[in-house]
């Protein structure tokens, strides 16, 4: 069988291939290409050649601001939400009653839509911050906590899945022998299961990186980047460049692909030290 899939591997491949060139590669390299374009629509674009990209990192663009929020607020999403979602995780892999109920609980936020979330909790954040004759668009710093508890509160229980799911594979003689060893909770904790499921960190890492770097329909609903743009994340930025600014699609346009590259070294980087653990473990 082996073989046969071996001999007629391109065969069984092409679907993917076909729908990966349609769906990304080609309206990827259209995309670099009018990024050295000025445009209103494809057909009238007319080459300007690196002006787009001189624009983009002007002062005159957010473009920088909005990046430099963006990493900012990815590190702080990537700490809290792998740290809480491992602790439920911890919590709910215990013998304990209810704890399939709590799983359920914690997970369904992850159901709900961004632009749902965004307008329910731009509800509920404005509901408190009225007491204090404040907003969410009073300060950029505001808008951007909010965001940071929304993504919190929608990713967690996703994290929590994985890392529920890791623990649970963990072989129990290897737990069993550290504690006859004299092993306390916490130098278990540290050298048996965290090394043990050190994928998982890899995929909860990799997906909070991204989840984080790229959110944008969250973003649009809790604040619409108010006030002016303080609270823009670089997904949103680029959307307002490149549909908000009259003649600045192409700018637009260069700024996704730089949106683009960034967000896929990092990505690499990422996946490339965390998996060099899980060989080290």
């Amino acid at each position: 069988m082996q073989k046969v899939l071996r001999k007629y591997w391109a065969i069984f491949t092409l679907p993917t291939v076909i729908c990966f060139a349609i769906a990304f590669l080609i309206p990827f390299i259209t995309g670099i290409g009018l990024s050295f374009a000025n445009f209103t629509t494809v057909n009238d674009a007319k080459f300007v050649g690196f002006a787009n990209y001189k624009k983009a990192f002007s002062g005159d663009s957010d473009f920088l601001p909005s990046l430099g929020r963006t990493v900012l607020f990815t590190i702080i999403c990537m700490v809290l939400i792998n740290l809480l979602g491992f602790i439920l995780a911890l919590l709910l892999t215990r013998k304990m009653r209810g704890t399939s109920f709590f799983r359920t609980i914690f997970f369904m936020p992850n159901l709900i839509g961004g632009i749902v979330l965004g307008y329910v909790w731009q509800l509920i954040l404005n509901g408190i911050l009225m007491k204090y004759n404040q907003t969410l668009t009073t300060k950029g710093s505001y808008g951007i906590i909010g965001l940071i508890i929304l993504m919190c509160w929608q990713m967690t229980g996703y994290m929590m899945v994985i890392y529920i799911a890791a623990l649970q594979n963990i072989n129990p003689d290897m737990i069993e022998a550290a504690e006859i060893d004299g092993a306390s909770s916490w130098q278990t904790l540290i050298h048996i299961k965290i090394p043990t499921i050190m994928p998982a960190i890899t995929i909860c890492t990799f997906l909070t990186l991204t989840n984080s770097f790229r959110l944008f329909d969250q973003n649009l609903a809790l604040t619409n980047g108010a006030p002016g743009n303080d609270s823009s994340l670089v997904a949103l930025d680029i959307y307002k460049t490149f549909y908000g600014t009259t003649g600045y699609a192409g700018v637009g346009q260069a700024e996704a692909v730089i949106f683009t590259i960034i967000l896929a070294v990092i990505a690499v980087i990422q996946l490339h030290s965390t998996r060099r653990k899980e060989v080290e473990s």
